[in-house]
Parts: C-alpha cells; structure tokens; sequence
C-alpha cells in the first residue's frame, strides 16, 4: 500500500494490523481519484471509516487542503497518525476517534462541509445511504461537492440521494466505487 499520486507520490503506507480493516487497493484508489480529480486545487475532505488513512493522505498527496479523518478502533487510528506524520501532513489533518454517527453530530456542531467525503465501511455493515441521508439534512457536503463511496459490487446504490446524485460507478472485481456530486441547492 502506497501514495498512488501527488508531493507524497510512491511512499510506503502502513496498514492497520489485524484482518478487520480492508484496505484500498492501489487500482482502486488510482480509479477513483482519476474520476474525481485526478489533483485538487485545495478544498477540504473528510475520511469516514479511515482505516489506514489511504483515501485521505492521497487526497492530500494531490492538493486538498485539509482532511478530517475518523475511525472508531484504536489501532486505525494509531496507524493513521504514523502514515501521516510519514507523510508530513500533521499540520493538514484532524484525526478522531469515534464512530460514524457521533463523528457526523461533532461535525454538525462545528458547521463544517465539506468539498469531497470518502465513504468505505466495513462491507457488512452498509450504511451508506442513511449517512448520505444525514449528509444531505445537515449540509455537510458543499454544493457541487462530492461523495466517495466504496462498497461490495453486489451493493446498488440509488440513482439520488437527497440532493446527491449518482454520476459514476465502476466495478473492480469485489469492490465497486459510487460516485455522487451534491447538485447545488437552489
């Protein structure tokens, strides 16, 4: 596992120990940035579910300003912190641990949007789009920003979602990733 793209490019990324967390494949992560970006210009971004941090620290690497990112075991977050200090994004990065629903409350609290969310939890345990829901009555995603969401290939996601609408999804063998971009509200 590395930094696919960007100021962090080839740089070797820790992976959570233990067989709970599945990280991103290097494929996969180059895919899906390529259909969001493939580089930014700033703008901030929030890792759901983080795991290792792969999603977050590759936005970075390609020009996000700021990434949050949140997971509820220990040893994620553990990993998380090494990986971004490897990467020197310490000063860029808000790191917590909780759990999605809490995280989303603290969020709200703080009136924070966002301009890209990377959604990956765990396969089993879909909840996609209640969080999308959530998302979409708090205004946490900014208009004309973007949802990442990475979930088993048999999982159909909805064309819409509140304001979010579905505008890629691509198949990677057992994972597929979903895309949807927040129409700007009128």
């Amino acid at each position: 596992m590395r930094v696919v793209s960007g100021i962090c490019k080839g740089r070797p990324l820790k992976a959570v120990p233990g067989n709970t967390t599945r990280p991103t494949t290097d494929k996969v992560k180059e895919a899906l940035f390529n259909m969001i970006g493939p580089y930014f210009e700033g703008g901030t971004g929030l890792d759901l579910f983080a795991g290792s941090g792969g999603l977050g620290i590759e936005g970075l690497s390609r020009g996000l300003e700021k990434v949050i990112f949140i997971d509820r075991e220990s040893k994620a977050i553990h990993v998380i912190q090494e990986n971004i200090k490897a990467c020197k994004f310490e000063d860029r990065s808000e790191v917590y641990r909780n759990d999605a629903d809490r995280a989303l409350k603290a969020l709200i609290k703080r009136g924070i949007s966002f301009d890209y969310i990377f959604l990956d939890p765990p396969y089993k345990k879909q909840q996609l789009v209640s969080l999308m829901e959530k998302m979409d009555q708090q205004d946490l995603v900014k208009p004309e920003g973007v949802i990442v969401c990475e979930h088993g290939f048999d999982v159909e996601l909805p064309q819409i979602v509140g304001q979010f609408n579905q505008i890629k999804h691509e198949k990677y063998g057992i994972i597929a990733v979903t895309i949807y971009s927040n129409g700007s509200k009128e």
